[in-house]
């Protein structure tokens, strides 16, 4: 029979309020990814390109970026040479343990002894005492620990300690292992109960003891990472800054408060899914009834106010992190790939702490949306940031001067296989869809299970059961919180009115092999709003189909998808389009275009007619993987209207320079700011260059008489290095010439305002703002407004 999801509580497509309240912990067992195998068409060619190019791209890459190479210093005790940053061994450690778990699926005696190799390299890098990082080792000898909230020694070591658990798993052997437990020994001599105070300025080595604990059986292990995680927010970076206390804001590393006090997810977003990830364990295994309070109080916060419809999260550049809730911009949108790989983390705990399908919700938002769109479709390149709308500007890039993401990406896709099912009391849990098998061992009982689905195409899933014997449990299938109509068929037969807990439909019976299981999941395409608190999607919305969120793409639509705006209501159809991105679903319809409107000297005019276009929409995913364009997620569902102001509102923007993070738009958005220190979500500036001569330059289709302008200046002071600029003039085009306007006055510079100057009227296609930069300082500026003369 047919069920509704709906009438069962699933009604959300993110979090559902009538399941905020957990039940008791369940604490399943995952079943390790090396039982799992993938056999679908579209997770398997994303795992063989992982392993077959961008595993092998990550080892080139930390070859030619100097990763290595700080190795082989270590080993030869040089002490001078280290190339890039402090913690350029991570990455290192993050291709390992991607590289350990691609062996264990797929043997490879080449890449095994490549693997060896470096082995080698880091067991002859680390110090007799077990202390290992190449930065203290080479550059500063003698001042290990000196600078935990900078320098990431923990951090370096937590994932040394993670892949060194990835390769013994896969190979057995313990050569890695051997290193890490070293490593680890020395650190706990070093810090916990009666020993020295401190904790990691970017979390993640919490995760790494757990799993040695569980690799080694060493419990002592466990016991420090439970040792970080319960001292955090003592304001230790405070004391190792020698920083008042009250002068002191420790959010951005979640150092602000004692660690069960949090009420909201704060600081850089990497960080704290990390500390959170580790929080989850460590609750895990203590019941801490506060603990477990905190984590449940900030996942809500996170889901309900914090994250995007692509599963990402933190939207500021400025600290690649969080805001204030509800502000989650598109076209500025940070959503670093490894915060999506962290927040997976973290909800697959949550998952398997609690066995409710909104954690398994979330984690397969990350997977098919924001990490999946991390790297390109033939694996060669990479997105560090992920905005949900671009101009065209925005590319994925063959490696970056901090490297985190593409391994991270490397290692979850290569061990994917390990959040799909679950083992609990007598239960085995169905978190994922994916097509191929997994084995797992229930109540004593030896159960394989064959899936066969074109998920996520398709919500069809057929699981077929293979036992040792005649065995009762309860098989749980996860509802998806997207699906509001599904039926579970057992044998061919409907399954009446089935039990649903906890997000998943319970089949209890006695099961023998050759059952079959029929699960169909509804799969319509919907379009998306978001909460009104949400000013960047007043408006607006998105589509979505299944797990997956849709995108338009200029390659698809045309260059000015800009223009375009799709009314509510307006109905898409799925189609498929096995010719384009390696193959997918695409969504057709139509939208409506108007034209822009020129507003020089005019009062009133006629509304312009729109103009009914065809509309292809595609994963997200896949974006940036064809022609170049602009890209938008979210929709307007009306004409777009004009920002009120003067001429700079009809303007082209140019920079004279432009960094990644810069977005010239940002000048004549209309948005004034309430001070210069103001961080909005898009901002014009010049950074990193610092000392030179700058320009913003404002173009017109047709000459306009201009008398005046004001600028209102970005600074930075205590977080960056923006400052108001040494100074300022006004020049305009002439020809093919830009000429100094004849300014009544000198050029003032306001903090936290206007500084503005009247000048003779000028006729001109063009304008800019010439800035001198300070010698040691970049500079920005918030809002360029122009004012229009008379003409006589």
């Amino acid at each position: 029979m047919r069920y509704s999801l709906a009438a069962a509580c699933l009604c959300g497509l993110v979090a559902c309020p009538a399941l905020a309240a957990d039940g008791p912990p369940l604490k399943l067992r995952p079943v390790p990814f090396t039982d799992v195998e993938i056999r679908d068409a579209f997770w398997s060619p994303r795992q063989e390109i992982n392993r077959t190019v961008s595993i092998p791209i990550n080892f080139a890459m930390l070859e030619k970026s100097g990763n290595i190479k700080n190795l082989e210093l270590a080993a030869a005790r040089a002490k001078a040479g280290f190339i890039g940053p402090v913690f350029m061994d991570s990455d290192i450690y993050k291709a390992l343990e991607a590289a350990s778990y691609s062996l264990a699926t797929h043997p490879d005696p080449q890449l095994e002894a490549q693997i060896d190799g470096i082995v080698a390299k880091i067991a002859a890098a680390q110090l007799e005492d077990g202390y290992l990082d190449t930065y203290y080792v080479v550059k500063e000898p003698g001042r290990r620990w000196t600078n935990l909230r900078d320098n990431h020694e923990l951090y370096c070591a937590g994932h040394m300690i993670e892949a060194a658990v990835a390769h013994y798993r896969a190979t057995g052997k313990k050569n890695f292992l051997d290193v890490a437990t070293k490593a680890a020994d020395h650190i706990a001599s070093v810090f916990g109960p009666d020993k020295r105070l401190g904790y990691p300025g970017h979390p993640e080595i919490e995760l790494a003891l757990i799993k040695l604990w569980k690799a080694t059986g060493e419990k002592r292990y466990f016991e420090l990472a439970r040792f970080f995680i319960e001292n955090r927010g003592r304001k230790f970076f405070a004391t190792e800054h020698h920083t008042p206390e009250n002068e002191y804001d420790g959010a951005y590393w979640q150092d602000d408060v004692p660690i069960c006090d949090h009420k909201n997810i704060k600081g850089h977003a990497v960080r704290a899914a990390y500390l959170l990830s580790g929080a989850t364990e460590v609750a895990a295994e203590t019941q801490d009834p506060a603990l477990l309070k905190m984590i449940k109080r900030v996942w809500r916060n996170t889901v309900e106010r914090n994250m995007y419809v692509t599963g990402g999260i933190g939207p500021s550049a400025s600290n690649e992190g969080f805001t204030h809730d509800y502000d989650l911009p598109n076209l500025t949108a940070y959503q670093e790939t490894c915060a999506s790989v962290a927040l997976a983390q973290w909800n697959h705990r949550l998952a398997l702490l609690y066995g409710d399908s909104k954690f398994a919700d979330v984690v397969e938002r990350a997977l098919y949306n924001g990490v999946l769109a991390g790297v390109s479709l033939d694996g060669k390149r990479f997105f560090y940031v992920n905005p949900l709308e671009s101009t065209g500007r925005h590319h994925r890039s063959e490696w970056f001067g901090c490297a985190c993401c593409p391994p991270n990406v490397a290692r979850t896709l290569a061990s994917l296989g390990g959040y799909a099912y679950a083992v609990g009391d007598r239960s085995l849990w169905v978190n994922l869809y994916i097509q191929g098998s997994a084995k797992a061992e229930v109540d004593g009982h030896k159960v394989k299970l064959d899936v066969t689905t074109e998920y996520p195409w398709d919500g069809d899933v057929a699981l077929k059961l293979t036992l040792d014997g005649p065995a009762k449990f309860d098989l749980r299938l996860r509802a998806p919180g997207w699906c509001h109509d599904a039926s579970v068929a057992v044998g061919g037969e409907p399954y009446a009115a089935p039990e649903v807990d906890r997000g998943y439909f319970v089949l209890s019976r006695e099961w023998k092999t050759g059952d079959t299981v029929r699960l169909r999941l509804k799969m319509p395409v919907v379009q998306v709003a978001a909460n009104p608190n949400v000013e960047a999607d007043h408006g607006k919305l998105a589509f979505q189909r299944g797990p997956l969120v849709y995108c338009i793409e200029a390659a698809d639509n045309g260059s000015s998808i800009e223009s375009l705006y799709v009314p509510r209501g307006t109905q898409m159809k799925e189609e498929k389009a096995s010719d384009i991105l390696g193959g997918v679903v695409v969504l057709k319809g139509s939208a409506e275009t108007a034209p822009d409107v020129d507003w020089h000297a005019r009062l009133y005019q006629a509304v312009p007619a729109s103009t009914t276009v065809p509309l292809t929409a595609i994963p997200y995913y896949a974006w940036d993987n064809r022609k170049p364009g602009p890209m938008k997620v979210w929709l307007p569902t009306a004409p777009r209207t004009p920002a009120p102001g003067g001429p700079e509102t009809q303007a082209t923007v140019k920079l004279s320079f432009r960094s990644g993070n810069a977005q010239p738009w940002g000048v004549n958005d209309g948005i004034e700011p309430k001070s210069s220190g103001e961080q909005p979500q898009a901002l014009c500036h010049w950074w990193p260059h610092s000392g030179t001569r700058e320009y913003v330059e404002y173009s017109w289709k047709t000459p306009i008489t201009v008398g005046g302008t004001k600028a209102y200046w970005f600074d930075d002071t205590g977080r960056g290095a923006c400052r108001y600029p040494a100074s300022w003039g006004v020049e305009y085009r002439d020809g093919d010439a830009w000429k100094p306007v004849e300014a009544a006055g000198t050029y003032p510079i306001v903090k936290d305002g206007w500084s503005e100057v009247k000048f003779a009227p000028v006729k001109t296609t063009g304008l800019r703002l010439v800035v001198q930069l300070q010698p040691r300082w970049a500079a920005g500026v918030h809002e360029w407004k122009v004012e229009e003369a008379e003409e006589d």
